[in-house]
């Protein structure tokens, strides 16, 4: 008995063995790759921000460290400037009120300005250029559009600037073709998201089989279809596409391609599309019958989001790259919700009035931290010198607000990080991820419920193999 029991135990250690050998990303993620990072948001430094106002905010003007916020504030998609802009501003004007940031010799204030590419090429490619040329700023953040952050990414490495990319996450920006040393990309990549949507419905939900895929007819739109679709041949095979469509920007007649999914069989339809695209589509679906499940990156604007209600938008499947489950787990969350939260009771502007802004939450919080990291890494490079904030970000490590911790890979300026998926439910069931009073994030639709966390190791962001910096690198970059 002794001794079957001594061979059962070398047994089990010789088959951990074995596993361990063969499962290099698993061991690589469990060594604790955030475990220690480089740089935190300090929670005891935040500021008292009872005096922000995004309708009224101004940054200072002068000898400071000068970000420009490319994106739309004019035309049919000023929405996301607006939602992008405000929790960048608010990041800016806690470091300020801390006394800014030492850099070059001196301490200096950050000021953010707008800089409106109404979502049109030719405007893009003018505006970066008078804001580097003429504006002079150090940094050009954006956007909306990644066939936008592409020329924003240009304009940078052409003039020797930095640019940060918070809201494009095509994986091309930074392949073989398009990238530049001075580009940084701290959103998820379109792959990223693919394979964390398919590891949630193959590996954990486990339910439902076909897939609809409608998407914006552009690079992004294709790579988001093409990084699902790679993510279920690897986590659900077994699942089946039942059809595939791509639309144009700002489409305000989804009819024809919900009367396709309508016949199709589908139980989920799967979609990238942002604002207004994004409200547009669900909100016409509900109106035509289809109760089918988003699964989404965007689809959680909360204005558009009560058009619709609570039923319409209950079962919803969203992904975030900032929230963590549940939602208030330490000290830095708990503060920055508080002072986003009482603030927001004060404005009295359209639209930073409206639940969209409410909690400071979803991609506004992301948005926030993207702004946070940036800077974290100019007051370590010490300088607004490309060169050296280049040096300090390639490999840096940073852990959030909330605790979540992201690295920037070196090789191709991609950000590895955990995602978490959400099933959207009913106001009265949102506690368990919305775990301090009121224990409800909206009453006027469903929001955030369960949540499931889908590791970096399973969801490493897509790295071409053409691209020299690269080369003999694993997909963690080392």
């Amino acid at each position: 008995m002794k001794k079957n029991r001594i061979l059962m135990v070398f047994s089990c250690v010789f088959a951990l063995l074995l596993w361990s050998a063969a499962t290099p990303t698993v061991s690589k993620a469990m060594k604790g790759w955030d475990a220690a990072p480089k740089a935190a948001f300090d929670a005891s430094k935040f500021s008292d921000m009872s005096d922000f106002d995004p309708a009224t905010w101004k940054g200072p003007e002068g000898d400071v460290i000068k970000i420009a916020y490319v994106n739309s504030f004019s035309g049919p998609g000023t929405i996301n400037g607006i939602i992008q802009f405000t929790p960048i501003a608010f990041a800016v004007h806690d470091i300020n009120k801390r006394g800014g940031i030492w850099v070059d010799g001196k301490k200096k204030l950050v000021t953010v300005i707008r800089a409106d590419h109404k979502s049109r090429p030719e405007v893009c490619k003018k505006i970066c250029e008078r804001m580097v040329l003429q504006e002079k700023v150090h940094v050009l953040m954006g956007t909306s559009g990644s066939h936008l952050m592409k020329i924003i990414n240009e304009v940078a490495n052409k003039h020797n600037v930095i640019a940060v990319n918070v809201g494009s996450i095509a994986d091309d920006l930074m392949d073989a073709t398009n990238f530049g040393r001075n580009s940084f990309m701290t959103s998820l990549s379109t792959e990223q998201f693919g394979l964390a949507m398919a590891y949630y419905y193959g590996q954990i939900r486990k339910q439902e089989k076909k897939f609809y895929i409608l998407c914006q007819d552009y690079s992004f739109g294709r790579e988001i279809a093409a990084g699902f679709k790679a993510g279920l041949k690897q986590y659900y095979p077994e699942a089946q596409i039942v059809g595939e469509d791509y639309h144009k920007l700002f489409l305000t007649d989804f009819a024809p391609y919900l009367e396709k999914i309508k016949a199709s069989g589908a139980e989920v339809i799967y979609t990238g599309d942002w604002p207004p695209d994004s409200g547009n589509m669900l909100k016409q679906a509900r109106q035509m019958g289809i109760k089918l499940p988003f699964a989404n990156l965007f689809m959680n604007e909360p204005n558009e989001l009560h058009d619709v209600g609570v039923e319409g938008t209950k079962g919803l499947v969203n992904i975030s790259q900032h929230d963590t489950f549940p939602l208030f787990s330490n000290e830095g969350r708990i503060k920055v919700y508080n002072a986003w939260h009482e603030q927001w009771k004060t404005w009295k502007t359209k639209p930073y009035d409206s639940p969209l802004f409410q909690t400071g939450g979803g991609n506004l919080s992301a948005y926030m931290m993207h702004a946070y990291w940036l800077l974290s890494v100019i007051e370590r490079a010490k300088t607004v010198k490309a060169e050296e904030i280049i040096k300090v970000w390639e490999g840096d490590t940073y852990r959030y607000s909330n605790g979540k911790v992201v690295k920037m890979r070196a090789c191709d300026h991609k950000t590895i990080q955990d995602l978490t998926v959400w099933e959207f439910v009913e106001p009265e069931k949102q506690k368990i991820a919305w775990n301090i009073p009121p224990y409800y994030i909206y009453k006027g639709c469903s929001y955030y419920g369960p949540g499931y966390v889908v590791p970096a190791e399973k969801i490493l962001p897509k790295m071409d193999p053409n691209l020299d910096r690269c080369k003999g690198k694993n997909e963690w970059g080392e």
